[in-house]
């Protein structure tokens, strides 16, 4: 009852305001305040304001409320555990690799790489194939640090 009395006041107050406005010939101010001024009133007749202080009043209404914020505290509590659980980011992208198929055989690489330049440098071959063997190994490293 006191809430509806408000707002009829607070709505009754804004008309009048937006009636001084229009007097003093800003009728674009006056319309904006005037619809500002009609919604509490409008909330009034809809029985929004009083389903508002039936549920502020209620008991039954703010029990609802803590059993929403229980519900969330457990799932917040859930998510936190279910990713501790997990290990750490690194533990958890290596299980994902481990569990991915690779995309090229493992064996596909090794053909090419040993047939690259044996019919044309056959005497540079032992030179350059241990300092080639060293940047593939860096290579590696960085795949494996990427993950790849």
């Amino acid at each position: 009852m006191i809430a509806e009395t408000v707002c009829s006041a607070v709505s009754a107050a804004g008309l009048g305001i937006a009636a001084i406005t229009a007097y003093r010939k800003r009728f674009l101010a006056a319309a904006r305040i005037a619809a500002y001024s009609l919604v509490p009133i409008g909330l009034v007749m809809t029985g929004v304001v009083e389903w508002l202080a039936d549920t502020a009043f209620s008991p039954t209404a703010w029990a609802g409320f803590g059993v929403l914020g229980l519900a969330w505290a457990l799932f917040a509590t859930t998510r936190v555990v279910e990713r501790r659980r997990g290990g750490t980011r690194k533990e958890r992208r290596a299980a994902r690799a481990a569990a991915q198929p690779d995309a090229v055989a493992p064996a596909a690489s090794a053909p090419s790489l040993g047939q690259g330049g044996q019919g044309s440098r056959p005497a540079s071959r032992p030179a350059t194939a241990s300092r080639g063997e060293d940047d593939f190994s860096d290579i590696e490293a960085i795949l494996k640090k990427h993950g790849i």
